[in-house]
C-alpha cells in the first residue's frame, strides 16, 4: 500500500482545519479532500484499505501529499470546491451539467442585450434560464420575448443612428433600439429587465410593472402602446395560471436535491423554486469511478458543493440525506448569498412533497441516462472526443455533403446527429446556384424550412432566375460554378451557419464535411 510510504510525513501534519491533496508518481493531483484536524483525517486512511475497491485503488497509487492550512473549516470547504473544479482530481467526485436540454442566454455583457438559445451555461457575465424540456420550449419562449417585450434578434452593431427601423419594428417584434428616436438605450434596457423577469419566472412582479407601463402609455395618449402592453399582460397572466401544480406560496425560495445513485454513477436533479413556484431544473452527472457506483452521502456532499460554487443558494435547501460538516456548509452558502441558508432534510409535508417530486424525476433520469444504449453512445461519442482532441463530448454534430446529378443539378445536404442519434427531422437538403451568397441570401433554396412564418427563398431565387442575374443558372460560367465542389461546401456551409447565427441558435459541437483538404 503506497500511503504507508507517507507515514511518518503525516505524523508531522498539523492540527489545524485544511485542506489535503493526494498525487501519483506522475504529478498528477488523484483525490483532495477538507478536514477540521489535517493529522487525525488524513491518518485515518492509513487504516482505511479493503473499506471499498475506491479507497484501494486510491490508497495504491499515492506517492504524495499536500496539504494546506487554513483558519477555519468554512475556509477550507471554499477552498476544496475552488481546487477540485481547478484540478479535477480522478478520484473525487465530479459533476456535470447534463447538456441534453438548452438554455436561453439574456446576453446581458452587451450594450443592447439579445435572448438567444445556448447549449451549455458559459462564465461570460451573462445571464441564463433553463434548462428547457422538451428543447422546442426553448425556442418558443424566445419567440415570446421578442413579441412580448421587443428584445432584437438582430446581430446588428447598435449605434442608435439607423434611419429607419426593419420589419420587425413594423410588426412589433422589435422596439427598435437601433433608431433612438423610437427606443433609447434605457428604454431598452427597461424591456429586458421585463424579459429576464418573464424568464425567471417572476411574473407577479411583472404584472405589476407592466399594468403600470400601460397606464402611463394611456395617460401620455400613446393608445396603440399601451394596447401592446395590456396584449402582453394578458399574454404573462395566462401563462401565470398553467405553470406546474407543484406550487406553493409558503414554499417560497428554495432548492431541492434529489439523487438517484446506481452501479454506473449517479444523477442529481435540482428543483429551483421561486416565490412558490417550480421555475428551474437542472440535471447533474456524476459517473462511476473504477465500477463503483458513488455513496449518496458522498453525491450529496459533492453536488452541494460544485453546485453552489458558481450560483448563489436560496434561503433554504432540502437534500435527502443528511451531509458532514452540515453547520460549516451553511456558514459557507450564508456567506456567499450574504444571508442565511438553513440546509434541511424535510421529513413530511409539502417540503417532503418537492424533495420526493426531486426523486422520482432523478430516478427516470438515470434509467434513461444509462441505459445499455444510451452508454453505448456515450462511450462512442466519447472515443470520438479523444480521437479528434475536442475538448467536450460532441452531443450535436452537423455533417455536410455535395452531390451532382447527371452534371447539371448541384445539391448539398445536412444530416444530424444528436446525443449519438441520427435526427431526421433535422435534416436539409440545399440548391446550390452558385454567385455571391453573401449578398445574394434570397437566391438560396433550403428544404425544408426550419421555422414557420418565413418567405420561401426557392420563390425569391425563381423570381430571379429569369431576369439572368446570379441566381440564373443558364450559361457555361454558370454550369461551371455548379460543378466547383469547393465553392458548392463553401456556400451550404457558410449559409447554415449565416441563419442560426441571424435565429440566435447555438453552433453545433462538431462540424464534418465530406471531402479532402480543398473542401
Amino acid at each position: 500500500m503506497a500511503i504507508r510510504d507517507l507515514k511518518a510525513q503525516i505524523s508531522r501534519l498539523p492540527e489545524q482545519p485544511g485542506v489535503y491533496l493526494y498525487g501519483n508518481s506522475a504529478g498528477d493531483t488523484i483525490y483532495i479532500g477538507r478536514a477540521r484536524v489535517l493529522r487525525d483525517r488524513v491518518r485515518s486512511y492509513l487504516s482505511a484499505y479493503g473499506s471499498s475497491p475506491k479507497t484501494n485503488a486510491l490508497l495504491d497509487e499515492v506517492t504524495r501529499l499536500e496539504v494546506i492550512v487554513t483558519d477555519s473549516l468554512v475556509e477550507a470547504l471554499a477552498l476544496e470546491s475552488h481546487l477540485i473544479k481547478q484540478r479535477m482530481p480522478r478520484f473525487n467526485i465530479l459533476l456535470r451539467d447534463d447538456k441534453n436540454y438548452p438554455y436561453l442566454q439574456v446576453t446581458t455583457s452587451e450594450a443592447f442585450p439579445r435572448v438567444l438559445v445556448a447549449r451549455r451555461v458559459a462564465r461570460d457575465g451573462d445571464y441564463y434560464a433553463g434548462p428547457f424540456l422538451p428543447a422546442t420550449l426553448a425556442r418558443k419562449t424566445m419567440a415570446l420575448t421578442h413579441k412580448l417585450f421587443g428584445i432584437r434578434s438582430c446581430n446588428e452593431a447598435i449605434t442608435g443612428r439607423r434611419d429607419r427601423a426593419c420589419l420587425e419594428y413594423d410588426i412589433n417584434r422589435c422596439v427598435a433600439p437601433c433608431v433612438e428616436t423610437l427606443c433609447t438605450q434605457e428604454q431598452y434596457g427597461e424591456a429586458v429587465e421585463h424579459a429576464r423577469m418573464f424568464l425567471e419566472g417572476r411574473n407577479d412582479e411583472l404584472v405589476v410593472e407592466l399594468k403600470a407601463q400601460m397606464l402611463a402609455a394611456s395617460v401620455d395618449l400613446r393608445f396603440e402602446e399601451a394596447a401592446q402592453t395590456r396584449d402582453a399582460i394578458k399574454t404573462v397572466e395566462t401563462l401565470r395560471d398553467r405553470q406546474q401544480k407543484m406550487s406553493s406560496v409558503r414554499l417560497g425560495d428554495r432548492d431541492a436535491f434529489g439523487v438517484k445513485t446506481g452501479p454506473a454513477g449517479a444523477i442529481i436533479q435540482v428543483f429551483q423554486m421561486r416565490g412558490g413556484r417550480v421555475i428551474e431544473r437542472v440535471e447533474l452527472v456524476a459517473d462511476a469511478t473504477d465500477g463503483e457506483a458513488p455513496s449518496l452521502e458522498e453525491t450529496v456532499q459533492a453536488a452541494v458543493q460544485q453546485f453552489y460554487a458558481v450560483r448563489v443558494a436560496p434561503p433554504e435547501v432540502h437534500l435527502p440525506v443528511e451531509i458532514e460538516d452540515h453547520a460549516e456548509v451553511e456558514r459557507w452558502l450564508g456567506e456567499r448569498a450574504d444571508r442565511k441558508v438553513r440546509v434541511s432534510v424535510p421529513k413530511r409535508g409539502d417540503k417532503r412533497g418537492l424533495l420526493d417530486l426531486a426523486t422520482r424525476n432523478a430516478a427516470l433520469a438515470y434509467r434513461s441516462h444509462y441505459s445499455d444504449e444510451a452508454v453505448e453512445r456515450g462511450t462512442a461519442l466519447d472515443e470520438l472526443r479523444r480521437t479528434l482532441g475536442l475538448p467536450g463530448v460532441p452531443r450535436r454534430i452537423e455533417c455536410f455533403d455535395i452531390s451532382t446529378i447527371q452534371g447539371s443539378e448541384t445539391v448539398g445536404s445536412m444530416v444530424v446527429c444528436e446525443d449519438g442519434r441520427m435526427t431526421r427531422k433535422e435534416y436539409r437538403k440545399y440548391r446550390v446556384r452558385g454567385g455571391d451568397w453573401g449578398a445574394e441570401r434570397t437566391t438560396l433554396d433550403e428544404t425544408p424550412r426550419p421555422g414557420p412564418g418565413r418567405r420561401s427563398r426557392g420563390a425569391a431565387a425563381g423570381a430571379r432566375s429569369g431576369s439572368g442575374g446570379a441566381g440564373g443558372v443558364a450559361g457555361a460560367g454558370d454550369s461551371d460554378r455548379l460543378l466547383d465542389d469547393f465553392a458548392a461546401i463553401r456556400e451550404v456551409v457558410a449559409r447554415r451557419y449565416r441563419r442560426l447565427l441571424d435565429d440566435g441558435a447555438p453552433p453545433p459541437d462538431l462540424v464534418v464535411i465530406d471531402g479532402g483538404k480543398g473542401q
